[in-house]
């Protein structure tokens, strides 16, 4: 069994690495064979020049295929691994065409595993070992109200006056601004077209307390049964957010002004020039420090009074190790890659895994990427 790594960007290393250093057969695939040698030459890693036609002629039966490569190209690696009796493996967010393979990958008896990165990713192990507990809890009641929040955002470790920093491709932050969301508040349906429209303050129960400010994403309702949610639980509210530094609204004001100003083509150019002098002046230095805020909250209540409240609370920052962001987004990608060759996650396509024991093995894993990480009882 080979495992193929497409794609050596700034959020891969890490997950790479790890699975070069435990003795697996890797291949290493990326567009560009010097930024690979960069990441991970000094392994004496097979590397090779990425091409879907290159990949599809070396993949196995039985191999893996890993795509960090842009979204837009996963279902098209996911289809060569069908045909070519591969499994599949990212962590993007699975794509309605992706979901559309789930027969054929039952069929054929082989794993599309998706959404085990950070966010999608430990988010989600970390709301399934909540249901889970508070599915067991004396606590538990159907005529109980739910709510549920889950924030998730990369920020400087060291603020600056913007209140952000780019860790990531800076166009796809400015057209994630540009999209609408939807989630539930107060037991109502809450569509906002953009973000900044619903940006509230969240208190983060950190060992030193600090606030943010969050907004929802994205579509939050699939969730809930992704979650496994019962219908017949009264939830009030349910969002997934990103997360921001507080005073981050203010800065980033003339920018939300002028993205509301932007249409067509000559608006999609106009937000590329913006991205492209954000990244200018606000990149990280080398071997500056990002840092990674997960909170991801459920909270049970009975005639008005809690009954139920716990948070998973993570901080990390980069260290010696490197960037929290690519540590955290490539090392759970590595932990699927060996669960896919254990045979742990069903044929299929599916999200991150909901199993109790590869929840517990899985997050006692995360706990070592993160300076802090606890289940916290309110």
């Amino acid at each position: 069994m080979t495992i193929h790594w497409c794609g050596t960007g700034l959020s891969s290393a890490p997950g790479l690495r790890r699975l070069i250093e435990n003795g697996h057969k890797v291949v290493v695939w990326n567009r560009t064979v010097e930024k690979a040698q960069e990441a991970v030459g000094d392994l004496g890693a097979d590397i090779r020049a990425y091409s879907l036609e290159a990949l599809a002629a070396a993949l196995q039966p039985g191999d893996i295929a890993i795509s960090m490569l842009p979204a837009d190209q996963h279902v098209a690696i996911a289809k060569t691994c069908l045909e070519k009796g591969a499994h599949f493996v990212s962590s993007s967010y699975i794509a309605p065409e992706m979901k559309a393979l789930d027969g054929a990958f039952r069929e054929a008896g082989l794993v599309s595993v998706n959404e085990v990165g950070l966010d999608p990713g430990i988010d989600h192990l970390m709301a399934h070992d909540l249901v889970a507990r508070y599915r067991a809890s004396k606590a538990y009641h159907i005529d109980n109200v739910l709510s549920f929040t889950s924030y998730c955002g990369g920020v400087p470790k060291i603020p600056n006056p913007f209140r952000y920093k780019f860790s990531w491709a800076p166009l796809g932050v400015l057209k994630a601004l540009r999209s609408p969301s939807r989630s539930l508040r107060n037991f109502s349906e809450l569509r906002v077209n953009r973000p900044w429209d619903a940006i509230t303050r969240y208190d983060a129960p950190l060992p030193v307390p600090e606030s943010f400010e969050v907004y929802p994403n994205r579509d939050s309702y699939p969730f809930m049964e992704d979650y496994r949610f019962d219908p017949d639980w009264k939830v009030k509210d349910f969002v997934r957010g990103t997360i921001r530094l507080n005073g981050w609204q203010e800065a980033w004001t003339p920018v939300f002004r002028e993205i509301e100003t932007l249409e067509g083509p000559s608006g999609d150019a106009r937000l590329a020039e913006m991205a492209a002098q954000f990244v200018a002046e606000n990149s990280y230095a080398p071997g500056e420090p990002d840092r990674v805020i997960l909170f991801v909250s459920l909270k049970a209540e009975r005639d008005g009074r809690p009954v139920f409240h716990e948070t998973w609370a993570m901080d990390a920052w980069g260290d010696a190790r490197g960037s929290a962001m690519a540590r955290l987004v490539s090392t759970p990608v590595s932990f699927a890659v060996e669960s896919v060759m254990k045979r742990e996650i069903a044929v299929g396509v599916h999200g991150a895994p909901h199993d109790p024991k590869l929840l517990d093995s899985w997050l006692g894993q995360v706990r070592g990427l993160a300076q802090y990480m606890e289940r916290v009882q309110h």
